[in-house]
């Protein structure tokens, strides 16, 4: 069995050789310290986040995984075009204000390893909506030929599961807006909020369909779907769970239906934090694997998913990158805890996050050993 094989195999309750040693990227801070402790190279270290790039797939083979999960094939659902991006102020000590893609002005400090802080938002009421975003979130013109032509061929040469990225119902317009703003709005602009969200939700629900069907017609097929949407964290969502289900899950299961047309069984959801409320929404309207189970200090597991929804739910992820900042006993550890998630089956183990800074390459490369041992 290849890759692709073995992880659509154990998402469905089918029979498998092995288990896939996946992984979830790296920060950049992370494979900068790698090649300062001498473990890669500067080109290495320049390349090495950038998910799915030949550079990082070189490096998780000398670690030791067999490929990351959720770098999929994008099609053009977001902001188009996206905002230049622009540095909007320089601060006396050095720190600068830069305003990204998706109209978010972000606080940058140098040496500070943390995302940045949000210091504004372009998006703040309609006549901002209006005049900046709804014109960049028009359907036409956005799939390209070429693109699957391209697909097809990576396809060809891959060996691994081959993923669809459909976007975002809730977790763009949460970037876009900002999580003070996002809580405001269902009360000061419910109309507003309402529009936004079913705008994107038919912009994914049209860009899919045509990706889609030009994939179909060039004999190309997927093997999974996957959003992202990152909108909990430790203590639950940063949208009431039945606002998120009025308003997004109609536009979760009208795709899901489109996706299973198209012969795609497997749809996973990355969500960080605490996803637990938001579960029964997704279940209910397709969404069926979730991803990554961050653990956190709240200790999300699929063990109590599994018994309260049954084979229906799926995981990857759930495994504590913590450990890998200590030593090879705490990595044997959190190895034996995964066997019994990994026995409830449709489950593949991933680190719950991006690897982070304080990992040590020989106990990462230690992890993938075990992981191939025992399971």
């Amino acid at each position: 069995m290849n890759n692709a094989e073995r992880a659509m195999a154990i998402l469905n309750y089918q029979s498998y050789d092995r288990m896939p040693v996946v992984h979830f990227g790296f920060w950049k801070e992370t494979v900068q310290l790698w090649h300062e402790q001498g473990h890669l190279s500067i080109d290495e270290a320049e390349g090495g986040a950038n998910d799915g790039s030949p550079i990082q797939n070189a490096i998780c083979g000398r670690l030791g995984f067999d490929f990351g999960w959720g770098q999929c094939k994008s099609f053009p659902a977001g902001l188009q075009p996206s905002f230049e991006p622009m540095v909007v102020e320089t601060r006396a000590d050095g720190s600068q204000l830069v305003r990204n893609g998706e109209g978010v002005t972000e606080l940058f400090i140098p040496g500070l390893r943390s995302i940045p802080a949000e210091f504004d938002h372009l998006l703040k009421d309609r006549v901002s909506y209006e005049e900046h975003f709804k014109p960049r979130l028009q359907i036409k013109g956005r799939v390209k030929p070429e693109m699957i032509a391209k697909w097809l061929e990576q396809k060809a040469a891959s060996g691994t599961p081959f993923g669809i990225y459909i976007g975002s119902m809730i977790g763009w317009f949460r970037n876009w807006t900002g999580v003070e703003n996002l809580s405001y709005m269902p009360v000061d602009d419910e109309e507003l909020f309402k529009e936004i969200i079913d705008t994107v939700g038919e912009l994914i629900y049209q860009v899919a369909k045509e990706t889609l069907e030009a994939a179909s017609a060039h004999g190309l097929k997927f093997d999974f779907a996957h959003y992202w949407e990152d909108i909990c964290y430790k203590s639950g969502p940063l949208v009431a769970p039945t606002l998120f289900d009025e308003l997004c899950g109609p536009h979760y299961k009208r795709i899901s239906e489109l996706l299973k047309s198209h012969g795609i069984g497997i749809v996973s959801l990355d969500c960080d934090g605490m996803i637990d409320a938001l579960i029964p929404t997704w279940l209910q309207n397709g969404v069926n694997t979730m991803f990554p189970i961050e653990v956190g200090t709240w200790h999300a597991s699929i063990k109590p998913w599994r018994e309260k929804y049954g084979r229906q739910i799926r995981g990857v992820g759930g495994m504590d990158k913590k450990v890998f900042a200590f030593d090879k006993a705490a990595i044997d550890a959190e190895v034996e805890r995964l066997k019994p998630l990994v026995a409830l089956g449709g489950f593949i183990p991933c680190p719950d996050h991006r690897i982070p800074p304080d990992a040590k390459w020989e106990l990462v490369q230690y992890y993938c050993e075990r992981m191939r041992k025992v399971f």
